[in-house]
């Protein structure tokens, strides 16, 4: 299954690359706002209160778990892979969304490309560099929207939002989108991250209004 949705995911990221502009994804909905969502022009921010100084310098990604090509790259590696850039919505589990942020980074799809998770690879456990984990299935990493971002409306993602990195997985609610990114670990078996073992939901899904367990 995983390898499909792989090869899915490749192939739509390709046909957004050919086109001139990047278009808002497919919604998944009739109604593109979520159930219990108001739509906000700005940007609220949320964190677990530390908001940590990483200079590029010494910003570094560990990608591994069960994999066979585990990865360390540095702020210059990681930008030496492939860039892409997506616009997607974004829907916080406090009830707010905002539509068409437009993100630039490294797809999801290349990292796993790059280090070959194993076969019997079902989950992602991303940590953060303020201490911050979160879980989900691999599947779901494997759409064609998730990234780890680095660009936000075409300028380095901000501090308060996760920079110098974050994820996105914009059909989820945004707490599955680590910022602050420092590893991400393919896992045989699911771990609950921070707020999923708060009380939070698993799965995270905005349009069922899945927000806690």
């Amino acid at each position: 299954m995983s390898k499909a949705r792989y090869i899915e995911a490749k192939q739509k990221w390709a046909e957004k690359q050919k086109e001139r502009g990047v278009s808002a994804r497919p919604t998944r909905s009739t109604d593109r706002l979520p159930p219990g969502q108001k739509l906000t022009a700005g940007f609220p921010v949320l964190d677990l209160g530390i908001q940590p100084l990483i200079a590029t310098a010494d910003w570094e990604l560990t990608v591994g778990g069960a994999v066979e090509k585990p990865a360390r790259l540095s702020w210059a590696q990681f930008h030496a892979l492939p860039q892409v850039e997506d616009v997607s919505d974004f829907h916080c589990v406090t009830t707010w969304s905002k539509y068409d942020c437009r993100w630039s980074g490294v797809a999801f799809t290349t990292l796993y490309e790059l280090v070959q998770p194993k076969a019997d690879a079902t989950h992602v456990y991303f940590t953060s560099y303020d201490g911050y984990t979160t879980n989900v299935a691999l599947d779901q990493c494997l759409d064609d929207d998730v990234l780890i971002a680095t660009s936000f409306e075409g300028a380095p993602v901000a501090r308060e939002h996760g920079g110098p990195a974050r994820v996105i997985i914009p059909k989820l609610y945004a707490w599955k989108g680590a910022k602050f990114i420092k590893a991400i670990a393919f896992l045989t078996e699911d771990k609950l991250g921070f707020w999923e073992v708060r009380g939070y939901s698993n799965t995270a899904d905005p349009w069922t209004e899945d927000r806690y367990a």
